[in-house]
């Protein structure tokens, strides 16, 4: 069997069912070579066993044929392919169990007549209701795990939401800070152009100053002179 799928959005409830098959159709390979075997009862007991198999993975095979369409088209060509060889080996399992069960001498053994008796078929009525029975069970717990899987996915959204929202919060919170820093900055700005207008002005005063005792100086120098 392939690897399963990387757990790409969508595909984690294939991935699941297509492990659960790997191992499904391992124990109905196993049960199928045993038949041979085995005659009478115990190969009756047998074929039944292989059976509800064989009905556990075509129910796998359904529940894969729905989820690959949650599947990214990206990886859905690789995918068919595979589905399409999972299809063929259960065909090749559904012929060779037909050829099985067709081979009553084994299977009845010395009992073996063309008319069954009446035992027999309620040996095989009994056995297709204890087989449903088990299918409901399989199809139930496969249930219960989608369900845990979907619960698991909501815990895991709601978690995302609510560290966007703390995240959202955060940045609104810095935007805000943003903001009220560059009103800081504009004042400070302002106040910094006032005190180099002062300073200018300062400055030519004191130019003024220094230029108005120079030449009060030069008049004093001037005066004594003459």
């Amino acid at each position: 069997m392939a690897n399963p799928l990387d757990t790409d959005a969508g595909s984690e409830l294939f991935s699941s069912y297509e492990a659960e098959f790997g191992v499904v159709k391992a124990d109905l390979t196993q049960k199928l070579d045993q038949i041979p075997d085995l005659s009478g009862e115990p190969r009756k007991a047998a074929l039944a066993q292989a059976e509800r198999a064989l009905d556990e993975a075509d129910e796998l095979l359904s529940q894969m044929k729905l989820e690959k369409q949650n599947i990214p088209s990206s990886s859905r060509t690789r995918i068919n392919q595979r589905f399409r060889n999972y299809e063929s080996d259960i065909d090749g399992y559904k012929r060779k169990l037909r050829g099985l069960a067709d081979d009553r001498a084994a299977l009845f053994g010395s009992r073996y007549m063309d008319n069954p008796s009446g035992s027999d078929v309620q040996l095989e009525q009994r056995q297709q209701l204890l087989s449903g029975t088990e299918r409901l069970d399989r199809s139930t717990q496969r249930l219960k795990n989608s369900q845990a899987l979907a619960n698991d996915t909501e815990a895991v959204g709601a978690s995302t939401l609510a560290e966007l929202t703390r995240q959202r919060d955060t940045i609104m919170h810095t935007t805000d800070m943003l903001q009220e820093s560059e009103g800081y900055v504009d004042r400070s700005v302002k106040t910094l152009r006032g005190m180099a207008r002062r300073m200018a002005t300062n400055r030519v005063i004191t130019i003024a100053i220094i230029t108005v005792l120079v030449l009060l100086i030069l008049a004093v120098i001037v005066s004594k002179f003459r």
